[in-house]
């Protein structure tokens, strides 16, 4: 039987999701407790890698079960099992080739930024006190549509087969101190989105104009774009699956 997981973490404890060799990732710490739990060996395929630090209010990764698992037993035990930053919201069944990664059509993250000191958001976003061009800084978003290569973005030395990525939307809205980037693409390339908004920052505040983000993109250089922001501020947020991935809805 194979299940898609959903769940969601505080990522700060976190190296990341993927398993690393020297350091604790959110895969460890699930799979461990999956195969405690279910008795058996499991191996957890996730809808995509957050960097270490980065948060996810929803993931899904597919798991393989030898039997039915009744879910909300399932789901009981397993919060039980798990540290208080990793959360299990539900558990579907799926048809035996559905793919946690490579059947999802497109993912939104968000990245929250203070503009006002908050002691409550010192873990969950970044503080930056500067005034930004809200104006400016969506102007030059809306280029990252128009646009297909992402290299410029990318984290050095990465391999991966293909630079090109479908943004969808990308914009920032603001309420009351609190600002909000939000960017849904098929498909992100490691470090991506925080050179993104880096890169966003350095229009906003006035260091460079929006046609910088122009410059950016057709360099393929990653030298050119802004400095990566830090990671406690970003979050996974959705992915969306063809309507006919869930066997059962839940």
């Amino acid at each position: 039987m194979r299940y898609f997981l959903d769940f969601s973490y505080f990522g700060k404890s976190y190296h990341g999701w993927q398993r690393q060799p020297n350091a604790i990732s959110v895969q460890q710490v699930l799979e461990e407790a999956c195969s405690t739990l279910l008795r058996q060996p499991i191996t957890l395929f996730a809808a995509g890698r957050t960097d270490a630090g980065v948060h996810a209010r929803q993931m899904y990764a597919h798991l393989d079960v030898e039997a039915v698992v009744d879910k909300e037993d399932f789901i009981f035990r397993l919060n039980a099992f798990l540290p208080d930053d990793i959360s299990i919201q539900n558990l579907v069944e799926v048809s035996d080739e559905a793919h946690a990664r490579f059947d999802a059509l497109e993912r939104t993250y968000e990245y929250l930024i203070h503009q006002k000191k908050d002691p409550f958001g010192t873990e969950t976003a970044h503080y930056l006190r500067h005034s930004l061009d809200i104006f400016a800084m969506n102007e030059a978003a809306s280029m990252l549509l128009t646009h297909e290569d992402f290299e410029c973005f990318s984290k050095t030395h990465t391999d991966v087969k293909t630079y090109r990525c479908i943004i969808k939307e990308a914009f920032w809205e603001k309420e009351d101190s609190v600002l909000r980037f939000t960017i849904t693409a098929d498909r992100f390339l490691r470090n991506m989105v925080r050179a993104v908004v880096g890169t966003l920052l350095e229009i906003g505040t006035g260091k460079e104009p929006v046609e910088h983000m122009k410059r950016v993109l057709e360099s393929k250089n990653r030298s050119m774009a802004g400095a990566s922001v830090p990671a406690k501020g970003l979050y996974l947020t959705r992915i969306v699956y063809p309507k006919n991935t869930f066997i059962v809805n839940g």
